[in-house]
């Protein structure tokens, strides 16, 4: 697994992430820095993309998802989690967000009234929060991204393509980043 350091000129494992795992492992050591990995990530997000964020309370993916929305060109400060709504949308131009936040879901069905395949399935980009509590819905592909808590404001997020069609996103990241 490739380990980068944002804000750092240096990758601090090796290269050849896609010789095996297929994962790449970022530290992010300021919201700043999570905010700038969340535009990386929207500039490769085509059309129709799903962005799966999973990790407990408190570790950044509203914040990861602010950033994914200033890549869109959408005010990150109008972003704000949708925990009680279960989905908001944010557009600009022709560019479309949908952020939907799963945690309050008590069963995979009870998001079937939202018509949520018109949004995971449409042309914006789709960010999921705990997309864990989807189950039986799960896309069956996405950009996955774990988040994990460190020290202080220090988040470490590993990315991995689930399903062939977010590779190539994958790797352009990971590009983006080493250089």
């Amino acid at each position: 697994m490739a380990e980068t350091a944002v804000g750092a000129s240096r990758t601090v494992g090796g290269t050849g992430i896609f010789k095996g795992s297929q994962k790449v492992k970022i530290i992010s050591h300021s919201v700043g820095h999570t905010i700038a990995i969340g535009r990386l990530i929207a500039r490769y997000a085509g059309s129709g993309s799903i962005i799966c964020l999973f990790g407990p309370l408190g570790s950044g993916k509203t914040v990861l998802t602010k950033g994914i929305a200033c890549g869109l060109g959408i005010d990150r400060e109008s972003v704000i989690s949708p925990s009680f709504v279960l989905m908001r949308q944010y557009s600009h131009l022709n560019r479309t967000l949908y952020h939907f936040d799963l945690y309050r879901l008590n069963r995979p069905r009870d998001i079937l009234a939202l018509g949520y395949e018109e949004y995971f399935y449409g042309n914006g980009i789709t960010v999921i929060e705990w997309p864990q509590k989807l189950g039986f819905l799960m896309p069956d592909e996405f950009i996955k991204v774990e988040l994990r808590l460190g020290s202080d404001s220090r988040r470490t997020l590993i990315l991995s393509a689930v399903g062939r069609r977010y590779r190539d996103s994958l790797e352009k990241i990971h590009e983006d980043i080493r250089h």
